[in-house]
């Protein structure tokens, strides 16, 4: 403590140094040689582009049962075909490809958020509060997942919505960000840059906005599309077991409607295979996204200029 007597004298003197910013060239650059983040990109762009136009061709109302006659293969009339309750399978994709992904978003967003904010909390103050959220964590993180979701979207599969399914989700998707946000922070907080702006006597907010935050935005960014791709797999899987909202044609909720309605027995190939590539599209765009993300974030995965 007595050396830091002479170090906090002399700090007037020194000035913080703005995290140096990425202009359009080292941008483009970094593109370039990141394909993964490209080639994830345009997955996810081509998908919700195809449902946003999609929609100028159908109607929500069109997803529903009784809007076609059933059990109609692809044609002229029919392009992606219909189920065996009359469902055009073209307004379902179009409207639960938009819908599924809104879940994802929900609890995605939500849970990363609230994670980001009992990690800086956390290891940036430290103290009872830290050891309190690292034993609660750590006791959480063993619960199963899938389990609860289960019991709570049973409690409330009346009034499901697809809005709700997301916080739902979320309850439980903070955890993991929480507990891998937290090791970051605390190797930030040993940085150099972060003791001198302390030494400079500026105040928490600044250093975790300003000198921590823009650090953490590309590990903050590989997160967030982990967290919409685990939370996705949870909605399909409480929808696949009939816990979805029937009021909702999402993804989830049409893979049901084909399990339920025996779409392999009566060879509905049109059915099993639309929903299914659109889930493959969707999963490979959002972890070659991630994969991408994850190279920017991390030094050692950074490939050497060319």
């Amino acid at each position: 403590m007595s050396a830091s007597a002479p170090a906090a004298a002399t700090a007037p003197a020194l000035r913080l140094t703005p995290v140096p910013r990425i202009g359009a060239r080292g941008l483009l650059r970094t593109l370039r040689r990141n394909p993964s983040f490209i080639l994830g990109l345009m997955m996810i762009t081509a998908l919700i582009g195809f449902c946003l136009i999609g929609r100028l061709f159908t109607t929500y109302n069109d997803a529903f049962p009784l809007s076609a006659p059933p059990s109609m293969p692809p044609g002229a009339d029919w392009i992606f075909g219909t189920d065996a309750d009359g469902r055009n399978l073209f307004a379902v994709i179009v409207y639960g490809s938009l819908l599924t992904l809104k879940i994802g978003v929900i609890a995605g967003c939500l849970g990363l958020g609230i994670g980001t904010t009992l990690a800086f909390f956390s290891a940036y103050r430290g103290g009872w509060f830290d050891v309190v959220l690292r034993v609660a964590v750590d006791v959480l993180i063993t619960i199963p997942t899938l389990l609860v979701l289960v019991v709570i979207a049973s409690v409330l599969h009346r009034s499901m919505t697809t809005t709700l399914m997301g916080i739902i989700i979320a309850l439980l998707a903070w955890r993991e960000p929480t507990r891998q946000i937290r090791s970051q922070v605390l190797v930030m907080r040993e940085a150099q840059y972060v003791k001198l702006a302390v030494l400079n006597g500026a105040s928490s907010a600044r250093i975790i906005f300003l000198e921590m935050m823009p650090n953490l935005l590309p590990f903050l960014g590989a997160n967030l599309v982990v967290a919409i791709s685990q939370a996705v797999l949870a909605s399909i899987g409480l929808e696949a077991l009939g816990l979805g909202s029937p009021s909702e044609p999402t993804l989830g909720l049409t893979i049901y409607w084909m399990m339920n309605e025996s779409a392999f027995l009566l060879g509905m190939w049109w059915w099993i295979i639309e929903p299914i590539a659109v889930l493959i599209v969707l999963f490979v765009g959002l972890f070659l996204l991630t994969a991408g993300l994850d190279e920017i974030a991390n030094p050692r995965l950074r490939r050497a200029e060319a």
